[in-house]
């Protein structure tokens, strides 16, 4: 409705004022609740053409619609906004499309699709997945899903931070302290046995650091000092020569790490397309640092470190190759863009990562469009906010994480007992009840992490996530299962549901209310990729819902006894469950069938 009625305002200025307006000058809005209409119009930016005051504006625009576009059934001007009402018959002819969709994901597709590879997940190996892995992995996920339901080839990759001083201190804590042990023999998950090292690292690193300042050492001498850094940093130099002892040791131990990675990325239920390691990107890093060098891009510092000066880009002087000729982060990016680009050849890379990096992916594209890669304006950083727990900030270094294994484990077990307490699955087999107990404990986790807007730090509480009759997953999942819970009923009643017609006659003011919730979901699919906001569509399926669940109570669909009316709130109620079950893929969450 939203692209008809922007080019019948523009028709409108035109013929009134014989101006030709611009599309971004057209902004069009939702109505205010408290106002009459359905689609509101900012009449100030047209004030330049009327030459008049924003309510004779309005009221002109207003009229013009009524005289030339049927859709438009009755206006009203507030100050200098137009609010204008969308008549039924528009509203049930949009609907009638609807019920004959086979993927209502069509009409979200764009013009001219692009190439877009979303970044996301990104952990090191020298700890498990963590609750603001589950975001990330939450947000890409979804983001990838919305991106390619618009139409664009949408590649999935996940860059695997594999090397560097922070993985030789769990290797170095491991070789001291961890007496052969490994998950077979301690019986524990893989990813969890290399964090328990990197933990028992910086208890050790700490008393050391502790004793030199005892003896008189400065804190920060003493941290540069501590024999454990200096192992750690000789480690890393080792690994970077090629050392056969080191190389083993951090191949076994990544091994057990991925092995851990792997299974969480199933219970998450989230993938890849393409998984990069900087253990190989950062030797393309160190070509093109070097390259650069040569070319007088970047200048060698006294000590032999290798730095770009973006100082004339508004940012700083960045370190790209250490004294010691090891890499750093910002190489490895480097290095795994210009793999990208050439492998894909992307017209965007989207890196998922949270907002304490902003200023590193600001001087990363900065930096590759100083070597001379114009591309390198197809990358965006989606910033997101960080996730916390009630009880505060987590610290992977004290091990006070939320380990992401754990929090989906307590989310299956809190859905078992909200489920047991209400009482519904008495006929369902142990298999049929873990199912749902794992799709309603899931979708309780990711809907409350979608829900919020990403760009906001936000407070998950698993309590709150769960409560069938809030703004949750659950909640969702519970009104999907209820239309579907009508359809079987229909079936015993012999109501063959696919042979329905549905006239379009005999609709009443809350199917109305239903039916332009529905005929919204496209547009809101196209804004959530267009912001990039799974948050958008979210809170559409729960307003989705909710709206549904009032008309399921005030009104009786099998038990009509019209015909008609009761064939129109199967059909009304099926693609409410479509649409709803659609909107929750989007977000990466399963639907059961029965609750």
């Amino acid at each position: 409705m939203e692209i008809v009625l922007k080019k019948k305002i523009k028709e409108a200025v035109q013929t009134i004022y014989n101006s030709e307006v611009k599309d971004d000058l057209i902004q069009i809005q939702e109505t205010r609740k408290d106002f009459k209409g359905d689609l509101t119009l900012v009449v100030f930016p047209l004030l330049r053409f009327s030459k008049n005051t924003p309510e004779t504006t309005g009221d002109t625009i207003g009229q013009y619609l009524i005289d030339h576009f049927p859709a438009v059934s009755g206006y009203n001007v507030i100050k200098g906004f137009l609010n204008l009402e969308i008549s039924d018959t528009w509203w049930i002819d949009y609907f009638k499309k609807l019920t004959v969709e086979k993927n209502h994901l069509e009409n979200c597709h764009v013009l001219n699709p692009e190439t877009i590879l979303v970044e996301y997940s990104s952990p090191n190996t020298n700890k498990p997945l963590h609750l603001g892995h589950i975001r990330n992995n939450l947000l890409g996920f979804s983001l990838y899903r919305i991106l390619a339901g618009c139409g664009h080839r949408v590649i999935k990759t996940n860059i695997v931070n594999d090397r560097g001083i922070h993985i030789c201190k769990s290797m170095l804590a491991w070789q001291k302290f961890g007496n052969g042990e490994s998950p077979e023999s301690s019986g524990i998950k893989g990813d969890h046995l290399v964090g328990k090292y990197y933990v028992l690292f910086e208890k050790e690193y700490k008393a050391q650091i502790e004793k030199l300042v005892q003896n008189g050492m400065d804190e920060a001498e003493a941290r540069n000092a501590a024999p454990l850094m200096t192992e750690s940093r000789d480690m890393l130099l080792k690994w970077e020569n090629g050392d056969k002892e080191v190389v083993g040791l951090w191949t076994m131990m990544n091994s057990w790490v991925y092995a851990g990675f792997d299974e969480t990325y199933k219970k998450l239920g989230v993938d890849f397309d393409k998984i990069y390691y900087e253990s190989d990107t950062y030797k393309t890093g160190k070509e093109i640092v070097l390259k650069a060098l040569n070319e007088k891009i970047l200048y060698r510092n006294e000590d032999s470190s290798i730095w770009a000066d973006l100082t004339s880009d508004g940012l700083d002087q960045k370190l790209l190759l250490r004294s010691d000729g090891t890499a750093v982060y910002m190489t490895q990016d480097l290095g795994t863009a210009v793999a990208r680009h050439n492998e894909y050849k992307f017209d965007k890379n989207i890196y998922v990562v949270g907002n304490e990096q902003n200023y590193h992916f600001l001087v990363l594209k900065a930096l590759l469009k100083r070597l001379g890669y114009p591309w390198a304006d197809g990358l965006m950083h989606f910033s997101y906010g960080m996730v916390e727990l009630p009880e505060g900030k987590m610290k992977s270094r004290e091990g006070t994480i939320v380990d992401a294994d754990d929090l989906i484990n307590e989310m299956q077990m809190t859905a078992r007992d909200v489920s047991s307490e209400l009482g519904k699955l008495g006929d369902f087999s142990e298999e049929e009840k873990e199912d749902i107990f794992r799709k309603i404990g899931l979708a309780a986790l990711k809907y409350y992490i979608l829900k919020v807007d990403p760009r906001k730090s936000m407070t998950f509480n698993p309590a709150e996530s769960i409560d069938f009759n809030g703004n949750t997953g659950p909640f969702i999942q519970y009104t999907y299962t209820r239309i579907k819970s009508v359809f079987r009923k229909a079936e015993r009643m012999e109501i063959n549901t696919d042979k329905i017609i549905f006239s379009g006659t005999k609709v009443g003011p809350k199917e109305i209310e239903l039916i332009k919730l529905l005929c919204k979901f496209s547009e809101t699919v196209s804004a959530a990729a267009a912001g990039y906001s799974p948050a958008l569509i979210a809170n559409y399926c729960y307003d989705l819902a909710r709206e549904y669940n009032q008309f399921y109570h005030d009104f009786s669909i099998l038990g009509e006894s019209d015909e008609e009316i009761r064939n129109f709130r199967l059909v009304l109620s099926k693609v409410t469950s479509e649409i709803i079950y659609t909107g929750m893929w989007l977000l990466g969450i399963e639907m059961p069938e029965r609750m």
